[in-house]
C-alpha cells in the first residue's frame, strides 16, 4: 500500500503512552486491511524501539487474524473440505503459508496408493496398502500430543516433517480416503483420535442399529495399527466408560477441525501467549454457531 498522509500520521501515533488513542489508533489501522501489512513491516524494520516493535507486530497478527476468522466463516458456510480446514488453521501459525507445496505432496501420495488398488482388494487390504505407503514408503512416524509442540498438530509441517501426532497424521490419513473413495471415518471414542472403516452396505441396510455395526475394524493413525471390536471393548473397560452409541458415530469435517482448533490452543496456556489460546477457541466457537 502507498503511504499517504493519514497513514504517516498514523503510523507516528502508534507510541502513544494513552491507550485510549492507541486503541483508535490500532482500530485505524486495521481498518486498512492485510494491503498495509508490507507498510507495517517496513515501520518494524526502521524502528529501534521494542515496544513499538512489539504493537506493530501485534497490528500484525491481529490483521492477519480478521482474513483467517473470514476465511474459516467462508470454509463454514462452504464445502467444509476437511484439507482445507487444516490448512487455515495451519496458517494460524503461519500466516504467509502457502498451501501448494502440501496440496502437490498429499496428491503424490494419492496417486501411490491409487497405483496400488483395485477392486477385488478387500477392507483389511485396502487399508494396509494405504498404510504401507504412508508410514513405510513415506516414514511418516506418529508421536504423542504434546503441548509444548504446536507443530505437531499442523498438516504442513506434518507433511513437511514426516512427523505428527494422532490428529494430523490422522487428517492426512482421512484426506486421503476421501480422495480415493475409501469409506474411513473419524469417530468419538473418548480421549482418542481414532479412526473407522465403516460397512457402507451394512450401513446402509441398516441406518438405525447401533453404531458400532457399522465398522469392520478400528486405525490408529499414530502409527496405522488396527484394532478389532474386542480391542475396543476392553478400552472402554479399561477406562470404565460405557460404550454407548454416540461414540462410534462418525465425526463430521467442522466437528473434526473444531477438535484440532481446541487441542491446538491448549499449547498456548500460559501468560505470554494466553491471547492466542483465546483467539482459537473464538475459531472453534465460530464453527459451532
Amino acid at each position: 500500500m502507498v503511504e499517504n498522509k493519514e497513514i504517516s500520521a498514523l503510523f507516528h501515533l502508534i507510541d502513544d503512552p494513552d491507550t485510549e488513542v492507541y486503541s483508535q489508533v490500532s482500530d485505524k489501522i486495521i481498518s486498512f486491511g492485510k494491503a498495509i501489512i508490507p507498510n507495517l513491516e517496513h515501520l518494524w524494520e526502521n524502528t529501534v524501539s521494542e515496544p513499538i516493535q512489539e504493537r506493530i507486530e501485534s497490528l500484525i497478527h491481529k490483521l492477519h487474524f480478521r482474513d483467517l476468522t473470514n476465511d474459516f466463516i467462508n470454509w463454514k458456510d462452504g464445502s467444509c473440505e476437511l484439507l482445507q480446514g487444516a490448512l487455515l488453521t495451519a496458517q494460524y501459525y503461519y500466516p504467509e503459508m502457502q498451501s501448494l507445496q502440501a496440496l502437490q505432496e498429499i496428491e503424490k501420495m494419492r496417486r501411490n496408493v491409487w497405483l496400488e488398488l483395485n477392486n477385488y482388494l478387500t477392507p483389511l487390504e485396502q487399508v494396509n496398502v494405504l498404510t504401507s505407503i504412508l508410514y513405510n514408503y513415506y516414514k511418516h512416524k506418529g508421536v504423542e500430543i504434546a503441548y509444548n509442540q504446536p507443530e505437531d498438530f499442523l498438516i504442513n509441517k506434518t507433511l513437511e516433517t514426516k512427523k505428527g501426532n494422532a490428529i494430523s497424521n490422522g487428517i492426512i490419513y482421512l484426506v486421503l480416503c476421501e480422495l480415493l473413495d475409501i469409506p474411513v471415518r473419524a469417530i468419538n471414542i473418548p480421549r482418542q483420535f481414532i479412526l473407522a472403516y465403516f460397512d457402507q452396505q451394512y450401513e446402509f441396510m441398516n441406518p438405525v442399529s447401533h453404531a458400532s455395526q457399522k465398522i469392520i475394524f478400528y486405525i490408529d493413525p499414530l502409527n496405522g495399527q488396527i484394532y478389532s471390536h474386542k480391542d475396543v471393548e476392553n478400552y472402554f473397560k479399561r477406562i470404565s466408560v460405557p460404550p454407548t452409541t454416540s461414540y462410534f458415530k462418525q465425526r463430521d469435517n467442522k466437528n473434526i477441525i473444531r477438535f484440532l482448533l481446541e487441542e491446538l490452543s491448549k499449547c498456548f496456556d500460559d501468560e505470554r501467549n494466553r491471547y492466542k489460546m483465546e483467539e482459537l477457541l473464538q475459531l472453534v466457537n465460530l464453527l459451532e454457531n
